[in-house]
């Protein structure tokens, strides 16, 4: 199969992340910061090595300050939740994926209020209209570095320099960037980046974590077993430890951390040229074929290695099953888990077709895909029998 769904989980991984997760269990095993012994201790290594190289990938001094969970969604909940409070106001945009506007919604019900900021038809916002959406009580400004659904690239520096200034927290939800774009946490003035470790960091599901600058404090999701200070009825002060109850996914992460050693050893510059230059093949393959629309940008250098399309009205779920079972083609259709960013394009009820591309994908895997949905759009395929066409 031809795997063009890496914006969800990428495939395949390098194959050092599969010898680090084996390593792990063959060598390790134990439970990392659960005891003395080696083993336990050289968990703990595996572990702590993930943080260091992250750390360096993001350009955060500590690396104590990044806190491991299941994904970034997780993360993203950690940072919604522990940080707003009732009766303050958060600036978000109207591209964000449910793992920003679920949490802002629950919180809604708590007393907070949400402004999201429109974006324009191609997913692109305005600094100007984040800073008219500021009020005196506003609190944070969440905001997705680059949409799911077209891969625009938001302004995040600005807008970070914006918050900063402001005197307000800024929310980083890096889900479709680490691993593709240059994250410098100082630089963007970024408080909390939200990062999942399967997506373009090559780690294998279940893996993901959040960056909390230095004198930020949150309000723990869960409490339980650190490892460290058990004399403590409640959750230890120090970091990581006040954000990591229950035994991590030591395998997973060690895999994550070879992932990272991966993109750092090959360049995240190369990475992101051979993506772009990808994409930019892509939509310019797509924008010859009659019938078919592309949203976004339209520019390769301005989005993440992502790219949505209609193929005339029909059901984007009907293409994607016809991609799937007649061409084997692996890609996403449906909402894509934004319903505001599919409300911004005027799509949510046909919904749209999402092609993502990784460094392992190839030029000519992208000609076949662009032969047949040249095929598609002409003949006016059918889905096949019994396909529910429906997408998600």
């Amino acid at each position: 199969m031809i795997y063009f769904d890496n914006a969800a989980t990428s495939w395949p991984k390098p194959p050092e992340v599969l010898a680090a997760m084996e390593h792990c269990l063959r060598e390790v095993g134990a439970n990392p910061g659960r005891a003395g012994h080696k083993l336990a201790l050289a968990a703990n290594r595996l572990v702590d090595e993930t943080r260091k190289e992250l750390a360096a990938l993001f350009n955060i001094r500590d690396p104590d300050r990044i806190v491991f969970g299941l994904n970034a969604t997780e993360a993203l909940n950690l940072a919604i939740k522990g940080l707003l409070r009732p009766g303050q106001h958060v600036v978000t945009s109207s591209m964000e994926h449910n793992s920003v506007t679920r949490p802002l919604h629950v919180l809604q019900g708590r007393g907070v209020e949400v402004t999201k900021v429109p974006c324009d038809h191609t997913g692109a916002i305005r600094v100007e209209d984040v800073a008219a959406a500021i009020r005196p009580d506003t609190a944070a400004i969440v905001m997705t570095h680059a949409s799911n659904v077209t891969g625009t690239i938001m302004p995040v520096a600005e807008i970070g320099r914006l918050a900063r200034k402001k005197g307000l927290h800024f929310i980083v939800d890096a889900a479709q960037t680490a691993g593709v774009l240059d994250i410098d946490v100082e630089a963007m003035y970024i408080d909390l980046l939200a990062f999942p470790g399967h997506k373009s960091l090559f780690g294998p599901p279940g893996t993901g974590g959040l960056y909390v600058a230095g004198g930020l404090e949150l309000t723990p999701l869960k409490e339980g077993g650190t490892g460290s200070h058990s004399d403590v009825p409640g959750q230890p002060e120090v970091l990581p430890e006040r954000y990591e109850s229950g035994t991590l996914n030591t395998v997973g992460l060690a895999g994550l951390g070879a992932g990272v050693k991966f993109i750092r050893r090959e360049g995240i510059e190369k990475i992101r040229r051979h993506e772009q230059e990808l994409t930019g093949q892509f939509l310019e393959g797509l924008m010859k074929i009659e019938g078919i629309r592309v949203y976004g940008p339209r520019d390769a250098a301005r989005q993440a290695p992502v790219v949505s399309f209609a193929v005339k009205n029909r059901p984007a779920g009907d293409i994607g099953t016809i991609l799937d079972q007649k061409y084997n083609i692996a890609c996403r259709a449906g909402l894509h888990c934004a319903p505001d960013a599919h409300r911004t394009l005027g799509t949510f009820e046909q919904k749209l077709v999402r092609f993502s591309f990784s460094y392992f994908n190839r030029p000519d895997e992208v000609d076949y895909a662009l032969r047949c949905l040249l095929e598609i759009a002409e003949k006016d395929i059918p889905a096949p029998e019994g396909s529910s066409g429906c997408g998600c």
